[in-house]
């Protein structure tokens, strides 16, 4: 679900939804925004913050501007990381070749940085929880994307059919039946963590990966 409206998605955002619910949120990011802290890739499943006061939301943007909220994330990437910790920083800009896109640029470019954590290895795709120092736009998948790492079934920087092509044929035959079942990137909000506004009490959610990414896993554990 596409998180607020957009060009090409007018409706059935989750704004919407939590309007239909609610009546009203608050709107001091603008009534397109309305209650949204931070956002999630349309694709991207898991948790992110709502607030429903103008105080909640001007206190949680305040704890995710100084980077005091905590966002870990579940990933399936392409290939063997060259390490089982690191950390990747590089400058996220607008792409020259498609200005809907995020690319890492040399120059006039945001500062972005996230950590990573190999989980599991597996023959040719690599199980991570990621760390997020910084929250912009398609972050995770673009510092993957760059280092050669794309996200599992990522439509827009290269995680489908492209890396098909240097698997052996079983491998090939396997990732291509697996991907045929997912329609999006295998990326989940797995984790968040922050001061509750009102009382600064320490909060901590987790959600487990969605059917479609646990079946992933399961086919891969297998195979291994």
């Amino acid at each position: 679900m596409v998180v607020h409206p957009e060009a090409g998605h007018r409706t059935g955002t989750l704004v919407h939804a939590l309007l239909h619910r609610y009546g009203a949120l608050p709107t001091s990011s603008g009534h397109e925004r309305a209650g949204i802290v931070h956002r999630i890739d349309k694709g991207t499943s898991g948790l992110l913050l709502v607030a429903r006061t103008e105080a909640a939301h001007r206190e949680l943007s305040r704890q995710l501007a100084a980077r005091e909220v905590r966002r870990v994330y579940r990933a399936l990437v392409w290939g063997r990381m060259p390490e089982i910790t690191g950390r990747i920083e590089a400058p996220l800009g607008r792409s020259v070749r498609d200005r809907k896109k995020f690319a890492v640029v040399a120059r006039g470019g945001r500062f972005a940085a996230t950590r990573y954590r190999v989980e599991r290895a597996y023959r040719y795709l690599s199980e991570l929880s990621l760390t997020l120092e910084t929250g912009r736009t398609h972050q995770i998948r673009v510092h993957l994307a760059h280092l050669g790492h794309p996200v599992f079934g990522d439509p827009e920087y290269g995680g489908r059919r492209g890396p098909l092509q240097g698997l052996p044929p079983a491998q090939r035959a396997q990732a291509a039946l697996i991907l045929s079942d997912l329609d999006h990137q295998a990326l989940h909000a797995e984790r968040l963590a922050f001061r509750h506004p009102e009382s600064g009490e320490p909060l901590e959610f987790a959600r487990p990966v969605p059917p479609e990414f646990a079946a992933v896993l399961r086919a891969l554990a297998c195979e291994s």
